[in-house]
């Protein structure tokens, strides 16, 4: 088994996959085998990327529509974490409340955010809920599942301890199963955090009037192939910088926990 990467290699063995990735890319557009109203090269989509900048399309800039998705992922994402990790809690400390809301959601958690589109779009038409509902229904799922199962795996010893000192059942929670379970609660946040970002650009495709999926559609009908990647790259580009975030929150709270 070979032994860990030093940061400076992997990050210049990240920047060969990019060059190649860029290299193939603009050779192929460059050889004519695809047409350029359906491949531009990588120097026309970042020329397209600068002009989106500051010019309006589909009512908007990039910018904007990028405001208007985060606005809507943001809703969404903290609904279902403000829902999810004190209900996967609470499954977790009483064996009842486990036993009424599981099969509800063991049902509901396998249906696809993408199937809510047309139920969100019967009750909120384009408006600001319908998306928020779509992302609500991604990120909840693992929010409440990793709490459920941070909470499970408290040792019972400290649960018996608390108890036996005549802990009230919302200190037992707040001061015992909630530091005991937070990696795994920080871990379900990454994750739904993933899924709602997905879910909200899926949703945004079919019930939104503004958002990066609603700029793409737009340039979808009118064959902007140079619009639509400029939307695609700046959607990867996000979801980046909000997996980057949760990941550092993950590992301040990890090193946080092995120090205490």
């Amino acid at each position: 088994m070979t032994g860990a990467l030093d940061p400076a290699r992997r990050m210049a063995l990240g920047l060969v996959g990019l060059v190649g990735f860029f290299g193939l890319w603009a050779l192929v557009a460059a050889s004519g085998l695809v047409g350029k109203a359906f491949l531009p090269g990588p120097l026309e989509v970042a020329e397209r990327l600068v002009t989106l900048l500051h010019t309006s399309f589909a009512g908007g800039t990039l910018p904007q529509h990028l405001a208007s998705s985060l606005q809507r992922f943001s809703a969404g994402y903290l609904l279902a974490a403000a829902v999810g990790v004190p209900l996967g809690l609470l499954m977790g400390r009483f064996r009842l409340l486990d036993d009424i809301v599981s099969p509800l959601f063991d049902a509901l958690r396998f249906i696809a955010p993408i199937a809510w589109v047309p139920f969100a779009a019967l009750w909120f038409g384009t408006g600001f809920g319908g998306p928020v509902l779509i992302i609500f229904s991604g990120a909840f799922p693992p929010c409440l599942l990793n709490a459920y199962r941070g909470a499970r795996q408290v040792d019972p010893r400290y649960i018996e301890a608390a108890e036996m000192l005549g802990t009230p059942t919302h200190r037992l929670i707040l001061e015992v199963l909630l530091p005991a379970a937070t990696p795994s609660i920080v871990a379900g946040l990454r994750i739904g955090a993933g899924l709602g970002w997905q879910s909200l650009v899926g949703a945004e495709l079919i019930v939104a009037s503004t958002g990066v999926g609603y700029m793409m559609v737009q340039a979808q009908s009118g064959v902007a192939t140079a619009t639509v990647m400029v939307g695609m790259a700046a959607i990867g580009l996000v979801g980046v910088l909000i997996d980057i975030a949760l990941r550092a929150l993950e590992a301040r709270i990890h090193n946080r926990l092995e120090r205490a």
